[in-house]
């Protein structure tokens, strides 16, 4: 099975208007993969995979445009669907947020939660899945998704300058990396990158193909993209609703 990631949400901070903040649908290796899950994302994962059709999460963050939308799940797979055990993987803090939203004050037995920090791996169906601590205020974890025919995808997360797609391993096929500002908005201690910074980290770290992400409504996508270009070295991609890479 072809490894695939659609972008079910690329707004940074709050949603574009008819958008989504962050959330993207990864496919392979025999699993349906929600990949975090902020405001909006639900309703466009329909548009392309019945709720019920899930087998795991990946939720990279507590901040609210990443997470949020778990609490909408957990309801949606209680009440209306009836199921139970959807497996979910992430951080502490988001587990504690999220139950902060439950009106039982727990997940279980809806979602089987596992706490993962950073240098953690786990195997879902045929994929492997890496972490890795990002530059962020709250524990932020990066992910590295493998296939079984060695293919690779990885997502930054939310991180500042401090971090790189280095810390996930070489052979990254497809670096998708959030690029919030454009350069001169590049004061120092904020905890994102600029389009020229993603593109310089997935350039010195190897990353064969580089789409941007986590963009902040209105912004010019095409100054972004040309930023991250000349970056990188080579042609970016800027991420787009309901869009499908192959890995």
């Amino acid at each position: 099975m072809t490894l695939t990631v659609t972008v079910l949400g690329c707004s940074g901070t709050y949603a574009a208007p008819g958008g989504a903040c962050t959330g993207y649908l990864v496919r392979g290796g025999g699993v349906n993969l929600l990949l975090d899950c902020g405001p909006g994302v639900l309703g466009n994962l329909q548009q392309h995979l019945p709720l019920r059709e899930l087998d795991a999460v990946v939720v990279t963050h507590e901040h609210p445009d990443h997470c949020t939308e778990l609490g909408v799940l957990q309801n949606a797979w209680r009440y209306a669907l009836g199921r139970e055990g959807l497996r979910v993987l992430g951080t502490a803090g988001t587990l504690a947020k999220i139950e902060g939203l439950s009106s039982d004050g727990t997940v279980a037995p809806t979602f089987a939660w596992s706490v993962v920090g950073d240098g953690a791996r786990a195997e879902l169906g045929g994929l492997t899945v890496t972490f890795s601590r990002t530059d962020h205020p709250v524990e932020t974890l990066a992910v590295r998704i493998d296939d079984a025919e060695g293919r690779s995808l990885a997502f930054s997360a939310d991180t500042g300058p401090a971090w790189s797609f280095d810390r996930l391993g070489p052979g990254i096929h497809l670096g998708l990396c959030e690029a919030t500002f454009l350069a001169e908005r590049e004061p120092e201690g904020i905890s994102h990158l600029s389009a020229r910074q993603a593109g310089a980290m997935s350039r010195n770290a190897g990353v064969e193909r580089l789409v941007i992400t986590h963009h902040w409504p209105g912004d010019d996508l095409d100054a972004h993209r040309a930023e991250a270009e000349a970056a990188f070295g080579g042609p970016v991609e800027v991420a787009e609703l309901h869009a499908t890479y192959v890995v």
